[in-house]
């Protein structure tokens, strides 16, 4: 199979030499904004570089690979979609709800395949988890507690182009939580603070965020999210039966110090961030997708997937905003006048 490759950036460099080792990959061809950027990282991965996305589109390849800006998401898997191309893009589709409709409307109405990058579903700890769960080995689960801490904030400069850190950061929550579970949000009550830098206020976001979510079995879920976490990159989920309490992210990397005497020592090398932290379950994720593209596997990760997680991150910022509860039928509604 020969991938297009969109963006050289930093993740793409990392998920571009990941695709370039991925078995049934024959060529990996490389565009950029940057024309230079992208002749770069093909020659230190052997990979081939054209001169512009548009070449890439040109090219004849059988799917694209899309890890660039987030504001050039949606029409580039429009772009991918009316070329009859299976396409994997990094989360967000889009910047807002509505440039994700349109762009998902496009991918229906095409028939092609759209593999989103939620690569939490494909690390070794939740997929364990997962399967724990729906064996029902925990018993009724009635608590799940989900953190996600950054060590040091973005630059100022990211945090229009994010979304902010509910849509950003705690949407990889939201989306594995459903996953996992085979449940769906039905409430949702957020809030956030700022005691960092002012330029969250000034962006308005916010450095730390809580969510409290309420699943249609009544499993109650809280969420937690900081760009403030000096100790290291940390990514747990603690999930608690009737009958058993299991945690995923809990080795001996995980950035934290207990207060008991006699406990374990902090970390020598605490994860530094998530390319590190999800290594593998990148690589596997890129795998997933090759498969699925070339027909030998179902997608593992579909837009609607996407779309589900972001109206879940969508009712949090209306409920920080407003300070009440919000129901997801609220978003269904939404959804619906968009269409």
């Amino acid at each position: 199979m020969r991938i297009g490759f969109l963006g050289a950036g930093r993740i793409g460099a990392f998920h571009a030499e990941a695709l370039q080792a991925t078995p049934g990959v024959d060529s990996v061809l490389i565009g950029d904004v940057d024309s230079g950027r992208a002749t770069e990282l093909a020659d230190r991965i052997g990979a081939r570089a054209a001169e512009s996305v548009d070449a890439v589109f040109a090219a004849g390849v059988d799917a694209v690979a899309i890890a660039t800006a987030t504001a050039s998401h949606a029409e580039l898997i429009i772009r991918a979609a009316r070329a009859g191309l299976p396409a994997y893009c990094e989360k967000p589709v889009a910047l807002d709800l509505a440039g994700t409709v349109r762009a998902l409307r496009e991918v229906e109405s095409a028939g092609t395949m759209l593999h989103m990058g939620f690569q939490r579903r494909f690390d070794a700890g939740y997929r364990a988890a997962k399967e724990t769960v729906r064996a029902g080995r925990l018993g009724r689960l009635h608590t799940i507690r989900a953190i996600t801490s950054d060590p040091v904030p973005p630059p100022p400069s990211f945090l229009p182009l994010s979304g902010g850190l509910i849509r950003d950061c705690l949407v990889h929550d939201f989306d594995v939580v459903r996953w996992l579970t085979g449940r769906e949000v039905v409430e949702v009550f957020a809030t956030g603070a700022n005691g960092g830098a002012a330029f969250f206020r000034e962006a308005g976001d916010v450095d730390t965020a809580a969510a409290l979510l309420t699943l249609d079995d009544s499993t109650l879920v809280t969420a937690t999210a900081t760009r403030y976490n000096g100790a290291g990159y940390d990514v747990r989920m603690e999930l608690s039966g009737e009958r058993d309490q299991l945690v995923v992210g809990l080795d001996a990397r995980t950035p934290f110090t207990s207060a008991e005497p006699g406990g374990p020592e902090p970390p020598a090398r605490p994860w530094t961030g998530f390319l590190e932290r999800f290594a593998p379950a990148y690589r596997a994720e890129l795998a997933a997708f090759v498969q699925a593209a070339s027909g030998e596997a179902p997608n593992p990760c579909s837009g609607q997937d996407a779309l589900h997680a972001l109206l879940v991150a969508e009712a949090c910022e209306l409920s920080r905003a407003e300070r009440r509860p919000v129901r997801l039928t609220e978003m269904s509604e939404l959804i619906a006048d968009l269409h």
